[in-house]
């Protein structure tokens, strides 16, 4: 069977992609990305000028005290603007799988600029706008703020350019936000939503070192993987509801295996990211993922994604 997907109107030939973040800063690992059972190539989010990000350690892949998680307060460092239009270019000559851009959330101003020049090069098959890193700037998210939201995407709506673009959104917990961004984007022209970022300001200790085990912000960053899977479901659920299947979703959070990814379907989602298991288990985890999505479709009797997506059923 093949698992074969559309995120915002481009076909994909799997269900299963990189999240950003993760093995995407430099060519070498984005090349390695094509060569993969990854459906897609995302890069990683990208301001106009190169970020070193925040002080190590900051990335913890593996620990017992945070099993099948990761922890991270990165600071979105990147290589900028220019070396990633540059690796947009060459993906585009090199392979044949959809090659999405990131964009990072300092300023509405950064994000227009970012925006119209991937436009401009018109080379990248989406482009996802971060409106939900956790590890950055001391104002908040912008996914957290509707008024801003709406004022950014009015803003990308007028830009000329014929690539769609999709934002990235932050965990949701109140119905009242789901009900807002959902209106939000409606009104625009939103390709795709990918939800849900890393859920921030988590605390991991070790009290044998009586110590943090990241360095950045007292302690604090993004906690990804197995542990944020349930809220992730449900954020794709609530806005698979609201959405009237008019906005592709990116189910993103806790994606390990065939079981989690076809989860992700039943909840709505037409398709998935892995960010920690990747970052655990290398390349071959999109092998796995569809290779274990495909057994369980067949002994379902699916003959596709498409006929599994939002069939989840309510007690």
């Amino acid at each position: 069977m093949k698992l074969n997907t559309s995120i915002a109107g481009i076909d994909f030939d799997g269900f299963a992609y990189n999240a950003c973040g993760v093995n995407d800063e430099i060519l070498k690992q984005l090349e390695k990305l094509g060569d993969s059972d990854s459906a897609a190539i995302l890069l990683k989010s990208c301001s106009i000028e190169p970020r070193k990000g925040n002080e190590n350690p900051k990335y913890i892949v593996k620990s017992n005290l945070i099993p099948g998680c990761t922890l991270n307060s990165m600071g979105l460092s990147n290589r900028g603007l220019e070396e990633n239009l540059s690796y947009v270019d060459s993906l585009k000559t090199t392979n044949k799988k959809p090659v999405i851009a990131s964009l990072t959330c300092f300023s509405k101003e950064e994000h227009l600029i970012l925006f119209k020049a991937f436009q401009d090069q018109g080379k990248a098959d989406l482009i996802e706008l971060n409106f939900s890193c956790p590890n950055v700037g001391a104002h908040g998210l912008i996914g957290y703020y509707p008024e801003l939201v709406d004022e950014i995407l009015t803003q990308l709506d007028t830009t000329k350019g014929n690539i769609k673009y999709g934002i990235k959104l932050p965990p949701y917990f109140e119905e009242w936000y789901f009900d807002k961004i959902s209106d939000i984007i409606l009104k625009h022209n939103v390709g795709f939503i990918s939800c849900i970022n890393t859920l921030g300001n988590a605390l991991v200790i070790d009290a044998e070192k009586e110590s943090t085990v990241i360095k950045p912000n007292f302690g604090r960053g993004g906690l990804g993987g197995d542990w944020i899977k349930p809220i992730a479901l449900s954020n794709v659920n609530s806005f698979y509801r609201r959405l009237d299947r008019k906005i592709s979703i990116v189910g993103v959070g806790g994606v390990r295996n065939g079981k989690d990814a076809f989860e992700f379907l039943l909840a709505g989602a037409d398709s998935v990211q892995v960010g920690s298991a990747f970052a655990q288990e290398s390349y071959p985890i999109f092998t796995k993922i569809h290779n274990e999505l495909n057994q369980i479709l067949e002994s379902k009797g699916y003959n596709s994604v498409q006929e599994a997506k939002g069939k989840l059923k309510f007690l």
